[in-house]
């Protein structure tokens, strides 16, 4: 069957199940999605801003077991969507990006809105393609497939001139792939995790750190009844929320630079911390030469990436593997010899655990009339109990959602971790909207966030995307003015909005619904009237109190146990 480029490109996604492609067209994509009209498979989404396709096939995937795709053109159209793709790189969410390029004679002439996509998405794809003849597209797009889902996930991008798009070839789609250069390991070593569990028997103090490898190894069933069976304490870092029950006793918190004081403590006094499908980041561990721990401490380290392992702490036992994989045989290991662990020394160890928690380290101070951001959260999951699927931005209400709403399930928690991309929260929303028609989808944001992508306001609009923002509007970048109020002295340097829009009635210019609220006792009804509109999207503008800073806090370059608290007045 002859097709063209751009006719192969829209069958190969179909094969591949692709039910959403978000984009924006332009002069080198034209064809393809003259080839996206003339079929009703694959829905396109039009968003008001490249990078917003980016985050919204990124939301899309998150919060699906699905790969995000989304469709851009040449120069600006792809450099748009740099921030976008990077976001996605550094949580290792698997997307595809298909940009178009100008035609294969113009490459390099400095073409107009030409620009060379390779090489400045090189450092922060899995991998790209530049595909020159229309003979290897459909290969080129199963290897995308297969190279973005496999391993460990990551976005890739497919870069096709315009010419490519127009030329004919036969269409023939691979049922299946290997690559002879490309073999992730999947199976780990069974002689390694008996090892592991060797010494999990064995640990009196026992502490289980889990990442965002959990939830995109679809493990977080399997790891939930290996923590509950062994009865350790576990800890989930911002990417992993969701992966083990929120609520759970045995859950701890967060840890790292904004995480509980008893993760961070408990991190850093057990004597075997298994790590699984975390990779030991500056905000999780703080300073590395602090994280030594205890003289008899062992690390066991579960990790699909063989270079994530030992890459900045030194571990004892390496596991490379899916995670999925490592935890189903830890459970048959169980099953096959449960052997009793040190019962004495655990319940001395929860003890220790209780008297950390006993200091309460995310209470704050509840008087007067100023709206409290921790209590916005709280209300929020009392209110959807801890069934929406909540994205957000980058800052203060970025931490405190993570600190005060329980996730219990996976792929519940959308946020920004690596690359810490303000502008995230609102596309990401709209990507898993999509993904999730029948859920509740609430982005958290804040007024200095929520401004760097607003435009997609529109994009609700058109696809009557009934999201709910809430705003914490405080009038400041609230964690850039907590660090200077910290440690500069209280400088406020470009930190405070002398100008900011009537939020209310901006959302109402894009045909939704606005609510002001000033004080506490008008949040919850708020809330409640808000989830209610099923059929609209709601924008709370909540004016919380300006002066309100994120506790516990890991001050930079500070371990772990060096934490500040919260100091009630």
């Amino acid at each position: 069957m002859q097709l063209t480029g751009a006719e192969i490109i829209i069958r190969a996604l179909q094969e591949e199940g692709v039910e959403y492609v978000f984009g924006y067209p332009g002069g080198s994509v034209l064809n393809i999605y003259d080839a996206l009209c003339a079929q009703d498979k694959i829905r396109h989404v039009l968003v008001r801003h490249e990078q917003g396709a980016a985050h919204a096939a990124d939301g899309y995937s998150r919060s699906s077991k699905k790969v995000g795709v989304c469709l851009v053109t040449s120069g600006p159209g792809l450099t748009n969507t740099v921030t976008g793709i990077a976001t996605a790189h550094m949580d290792s969410i698997p997307m595809i990006i298909i940009s178009g390029q100008v035609s294969t004679p113009y490459i390099g002439q400095d073409a107009f809105q030409e620009c060379d996509t390779v090489g400045i998405t090189r450092p922060c794809v899995k991998h790209n393609f530049l595909v020159k003849d229309v003979n290897d597209l459909a290969l080129t797009i199963k290897k995308a497939f297969y190279l973005a889902t496999s391993g460990r996930p990551g976005p890739v991008l497919i870069d096709v001139p315009k010419d490519v798009t127009q030329a004919m070839a036969e269409f023939s789609y691979p049922k299946t792939l290997t690559m002879r250069s490309y073999n992730p390991i999947v199976k780990a070593h069974l002689g390694q995790i008996k090892k592991a569990m060797q010494l999990l028997h064995a640990a009196e103090r026992p502490m289980v750190y889990i990442g965002g490898g959990v939830i995109l190894a679809d493990a977080a069933e399997e790891l939930t009844q290996l923590v509950r069976r062994l009865g350790f304490p576990c800890t989930q870092t911002m990417m992993g929320l969701g992966g083990f029950p929120g609520s759970d006793p045995l859950s701890t918190g967060m840890p790292g630079m904004h995480g509980t004081y008893e993760s961070n403590m408990a991190m850093q006094h057990c004597d075997v911390l298994l790590a699984i499908g975390a990779r030991f980041d500056d905000r999780v561990i703080g300073n590395v030469e602090h994280f030594t721990g205890p003289p008899d401490r062992k690390i066991i380290h579960v990790d699909i990436d063989p270079s994530s392992i030992s890459k900045r702490v030194q571990v004892d036992i390496p596991i490379v593997g899916d995670v999925g994989d490592v935890m189903r045989e830890m459970l048959k290991l169980l099953d096959a010899s449960p052997k009793p662990a040190n019962k004495k020394a655990l319940e001395a160890w929860w003890t220790q655990i209780e008297a950390w928690r006993s200091k309460q380290c995310l209470k704050y101070a509840t008087s007067g009339k100023k709206v409290k951001p921790q209590y916005v959260i709280e209300t929020l999951h009392k209110l959807t109990q801890g069934q929406a699927i909540i994205t957000t931005d980058v800052g203060q209400h970025q931490m405190w959602t993570a600190q005060y709403y329980k996730f219990d399930q996976p792929r519940h928690w959308l946020s920004s971790g690596g690359l810490g991309t303000m502008g995230f929260g609102l596309p990401a929303a709209v990507g898993a909207r999509f993904a999730n028609p029948k859920r509740d989808v609430v982005c958290v944001t804040g007024e200095a966030s929520i401004q760097m992508c607003i435009q997609e306001l529109a994009t609700c609009k058109q696809y009557r995307l009934p999201i709910k923002i809430i705003n914490l509007n405080n009038g400041y970048m609230g964690m850039v003015r907590q660090w200077q109020e910290l440690f500069y002295g209280s400088r406020y340097s470009e930190s405070y909005f002398d100008t900011l829009p009537d939020f209310v009635k901006l959302a109402e210019s894009y045909g939704h619904v606005g609510i002001r609220i000033d004080k506490s006792d008008e949040v919850e009804a708020a809330l409640k009237e808000a989830l209610a509109m099923k059929d609209r999207l709601v924008f709370l503008d909540i004016h919380t109190d300006p002066k309100e800073n994120v506790f516990p806090m890991v001050p930079g370059g500070k371990g772990l146990t060096e934490m500040v608290l919260f100091d009630a007045p």
